[in-house]
């Protein structure tokens, strides 16, 4: 039971196995890629379908809780809604650039990755300083 007798590979990793293994190595290490990409895309839509249901819930309870304020402020009155909107479109933009981006690194493309990072970076920005008035009048 030597590793020269082929026998000390208790793993099966390949290394001490004869050629003819070796090809069965292989090909067992190229459906553990396909495998893997099909984990990692049912990762995804698993991740994507637990964001709808959150983002439901949220929705779903403003929607039943809006005008339950028991003679307090409403959303108008304690939030400017405007901003509010602005808000989440330069967050919902940022993100489609930094898709932008992405994509242009796939295409090796440094001008459009540079003009998209150059936006996201903008476009957070604008959302941070929007963040900070909006704090610094909540606490006026």
């Amino acid at each position: 039971m030597s590793a020269a007798a082929g026998h000390g590979d208790p793993y099966r990793l390949g290394r001490d196995a004869a050629p003819h293994e070796r090809r069965h190595t292989a090909e067992h290490g190229q459906r553990a890629l396909a495998a893997k990409r099909i984990i990692v895309g049912y990762g995804f839509w698993i991740f994507l379908l637990s964001d709808i249901v959150m983002f439901s819930c949220f929705f779903a309870s403003y929607a039943v809780l809006v005008h339950a304020t028991a003679g307090g402020p409403d959303t108008r009155q304690l939030f400017d809604v405007d901003r509010v909107a602005i808000e989440t479109a330069c967050l919902l933009a940022s993100s489609f650039t930094c898709g932008l981006a992405f994509v242009a690194s796939g295409r090796r493309s440094a001008a459009l990755f540079y003009l998209s990072m150059t936006a996201t970076l903008a476009l957070g920005a604008a959302f941070i300083a929007l963040e900070v008035v909006e704090f610094v009048s909540l606490a006026a």
